[in-house]
Formats: structure tokens, C-alpha cells, sequence
């Protein structure tokens, strides 16, 4: 089928209270809406009719950034001829109290139906452009992010080998959070208290971390995997989300590739793809770097500020980089050693056409190893590559690499908002 698109540029004033009214999917502030009305289920969809005429349209919200000021939709009916229509808008800041606009629509349709199809959508697009201009409403305060209150935390070990330790709060759908290289379970017992309300909320120590064991053999992502779904069904889920962070997104990213079946969602958190997309001698340079210390007799509790140097964001308070160093230090030689040899050596290039549940992929505003840029990137081959996208992408304010720790108010609003969503 022949292909165009269509394209539509403006300019508006106050950006942020442009976005107030641009990114709400489920308003009726377009002129030519009648009547419109959001769907049940995990995906966020419309259904909607225009001002004369009782065609009903259903479109979805395939990608949203708060943080970037984007999202994106595809049409799911009610343009008659069209195969595949995605439209994208976005707001971006260009000075105080000024914005520019891009609204973009990549249409394949019959070659009868293409002309009219991209006539209509820059009509629709110009009068929504017009309204969006003329918005002269200053933004809303910006929300504020309060920490969750601590909860009551149950320890559970699952026995075997390895051994599985398990930090628990809540009820409800299973939440799985997995963490870095660098630390345990007890990185995420603020997610815990965010998410006890809403979801049961498990945070697992990785072997040879904490209080689980390593394994029998090296560790490697078929066992990570194995472990996940040990922990899954040891609490009778069929479908959870699973959350990682750095080395635990990798690895939670790996088992989406090999498992989305059981999967009701996937949070990714300063990082994804790992050494993943690293070349043979990159990956072995990388490692070895890492060993040097080890390979001299040294702990990690020797090397922990250093990390922590590099972790922790230029606004970390003093209690923050303590328990960064507290995490570190805890971490027996060995299980580093195990690990780094397990992270640079993956199986595979990821393919995220395997993945189809819905992706909330995070960072900090301040994260040397996955700046923003870079999960920006992985959530747009996301949006491209996943054979039904839903993807999420936000940058934590005031956050380096342990984002979750840094900022939990800001994870835990995103990440609150993204499991009710999806579970609900």
C-alpha cells in the first residue's frame, strides 16, 4: 500500500501549560471532538466521534514522556481505507514562556483513501495546533513527590540452590524487583512501602547476594530466569510485573526476550541493554578493569567509594552515599567476580520485537552509566521494534544512577502510576 505523511509545526506560549492540555489522551480539548471516552484495560486507549459526523474512532497511546513532552498514538478503526496510522506530538521548550510544536502522522492506506486520509489529518492537526496556540492558562503547579511511609516488610527464604532471599510487602498482583550490580534487596524497600497499597511487592536478592546462595555453577541469564520464575510461582503468579535496575534491568530485560508470556508488564531502570550491544574485546576489557582490584586482594567494600563516586549523582546527600557504600560493601568478592563474568558475557543481541507487554523505562536526570539520552534511545527502538508498543519514558529529576534511591518520591509516582495501569 502506498505511504505519506503528514506534518504540522507551531508555536504556543507557557510549554509546561501547553503540555497540561496537549497530554491528556482522554480530553476533549481538540475543537472537532463531540464526544470521547477512555476504554478498560492495561493499554490506555480513546474511543471518540467528531462534531458532524457519527463515526466512532478508537485510537491507543502507544508512547507517552512526560519528561520529553511527547507521546505517541496509533488508530486502532473508524478511518476507512487506512492499514496503519501513527501519529506523534510533541512540545518543546524553546525559551520562557514559549514553545514550539510538531505534530507528525506516518500513514499507510488504499491509494484511493491516502489523499483525503492525509488531508483530513493536517485539518485536524492545524485546528489543534490553533487551540493549543491560543492556551493561555498558566500551568498548574508542578505535583509534589513525598516519599512513601515505611510498611511492615516480611522476609521469606525460599530454599534450594540457591537459596533465595525475599524482602515482601502487600498484597495483590506480584511486583518482582531485581538490583544492580552493586547492591541487594534492600535497595528497594522504598518501592516496597509505594507499592504495598496497590500490589504484592517483592524485592529478591540475586545469588550471592545478601542472603541467597550462588548456584551450582557460574551464574548466567537462564538461571536468573529460573530464579524469577521460582519466585513467581511461589506466590501463584502467572503474570506479574518485574522491575530492574543497572545489571537488574539487563537481566529483567533478558527474561521479557524469553518469557513476555508471563509478563503483565516490564520496568526498566537505569539501564537495559547491558554489555549487550558490546563488542568481544569491549565487554573483556570492561571485566578486567573490574577484576584488577579483585585480582590484588581486595573486597569490594575496598573499591566502594570509588564506585559510589561514580553512582551517585552531584546531589546525593551524605545519607544516601552511606547507603550506597553499605550496599557495596556487603557484596561478597566472589558473587562481584560472578557477576561481572555473567554481565559480560550475554547470549544476545536484544530484539525487543519479542517483547510485548507494556514498558516503563526510567533514569536519572544525572546517570553517568545510562544517561538519558541512551534510555531515551532504547525506549524509541521499543516504540519501533515491539509488535504492539505501550512504552513509558521518564528522566528522574535531582537522581544519578540508583534513581529509585536518590529520588523516590519521582520513581515512585511514575512507577505507582505505571503498575495500577496495568494491573487494574
Amino acid at each position: 500500500m502506498p505511504r505519506d505523511r503528514v506534518q504540522v509545526r507551531g508555536r504556543a506560549g507557557d510549554p509546561a501549560a501547553v503540555w497540561a492540555l496537549a497530554g491528556d489522551f482522554l480530553g476533549d480539548w481538540h475543537p472537532a471532538i463531540d464526544r470521547i471516552a477512555g476504554e478498560p484495560g492495561p493499554h490506555e486507549t480513546r474511543r471518540f466521534t467528531v462534531k458532524g459526523d457519527d463515526t466512532v474512532y478508537r485510537e491507543r497511546l502507544i508512547y507517552r514522556s512526560d519528561s520529553d513532552m511527547a507521546l505517541a498514538y496509533t488508530a486502532l478503526s473508524g478511518i476507512e481505507g487506512a492499514d496503519r496510522y501513527v501519529a506523534r506530538l510533541s512540545v518543546a521548550a524553546e525559551g520562557p514562556g514559549e514553545a514550539s510544536l510538531l505534530w507528525t502522522a506516518d500513514i499507510t492506506a488504499r491509494a484511493d483513501r491516502l489523499a483525503a486520509i492525509c488531508a483530513g489529518t493536517d485539518a485536524v492537526f492545524r485546528a489543534g495546533i490553533q487551540t493549543l496556540a491560543n492556551t493561555l492558562a498558566p500551568p498548574s503547579p508542578p505535583p509534589e513527590y513525598h516519599a512513601s511511609a515505611p510498611v511492615p516488610i516480611d522476609h521469606v527464604t525460599l530454599p534450594g540452590t540457591p537459596r533465595l532471599a525475599l524482602s515482601v510487602a502487600g498484597d495483590g498482583p506480584l511486583v518482582l524487583f531485581l538490583h544492580g550490580i552493586g547492591g541487594g534487596r534492600v535497595n528497594w524497600h522504598r518501592q516496597l512501602a509505594a507499592l504495598a497499597p496497590h500490589a504484592r511487592a517483592v524485592a529478591m536478592d540475586l545469588r550471592g547476594y545478601g542472603d541467597s546462595s550462588l548456584g551450582f555453577g557460574p551464574s548466567g541469564i537462564d538461571g536468573y530466569c529460573d530464579d524469577i520464575l521460582r519466585v513467581a510461582d511461589h506466590f501463584g503468579a502467572d503474570r506479574f510485573v518485574l522491575a530492574g535496575l543497572s545489571y537488574g534491568a539487563w537481566i529483567a530485560t533478558s527474561f521479557a526476550m524469553r518469557h513476555c508470556d508471563r509478563l503483565a508488564g516490564l520496568v526498566i531502570s537505569g539501564g537495559c541493554t547491558g554489555m549487550s550491544e558490546a563488542g568481544p574485546e569491549e565487554r573483556e576489557a570492561f571485566r578486567l578493569s573490574r577484576e584488577v582490584p579483585l585480582n590484588a586482594g581486595q573486597r569490594p567494600a575496598d573499591f566502594a567509594p570509588a564506585v559510589v563516586n561514580v553512582l551517585a549523582g552531584p546531589q546525593a546527600r551524605p545519607e544516601i552515599r552511606a547507603e550506597l557504600l553499605a550496599s557495596m560493601a556487603a557484596i561478597p568478592a566472589e558473587t562481584y567476580r560472578d557477576a561481572l563474568r555473567c554481565f559480560t558475557n550475554p547470549l544476545e543481541r536484544f530484539d525487543f520485537s519479542n517483547i510485548s507487554c507494556p514498558v516503563l523505562a526510567m533514569t536519572g536526570e544525572f546517570d553517568r552509566l545510562a544517561p538519558p539520552a541512551e534510555i531515551r534511545a532504547v525506549a524509541g527502538r521499543m516504540l519501533d521494534q515491539c509488535p504492539s508498543p505501550d512504552i513509558r519514558f521518564e528522566v528522574v529529576p535531582n537522581a544519578g544512577h540508583l534513581c529509585n534511591i536518590e529520588n523516590p518520591g519521582h520513581y515512585d509516582h511514575h512507577l505507582a502510576a505505571f503498575v495500577r495501569r496495568i494491573t487494574a
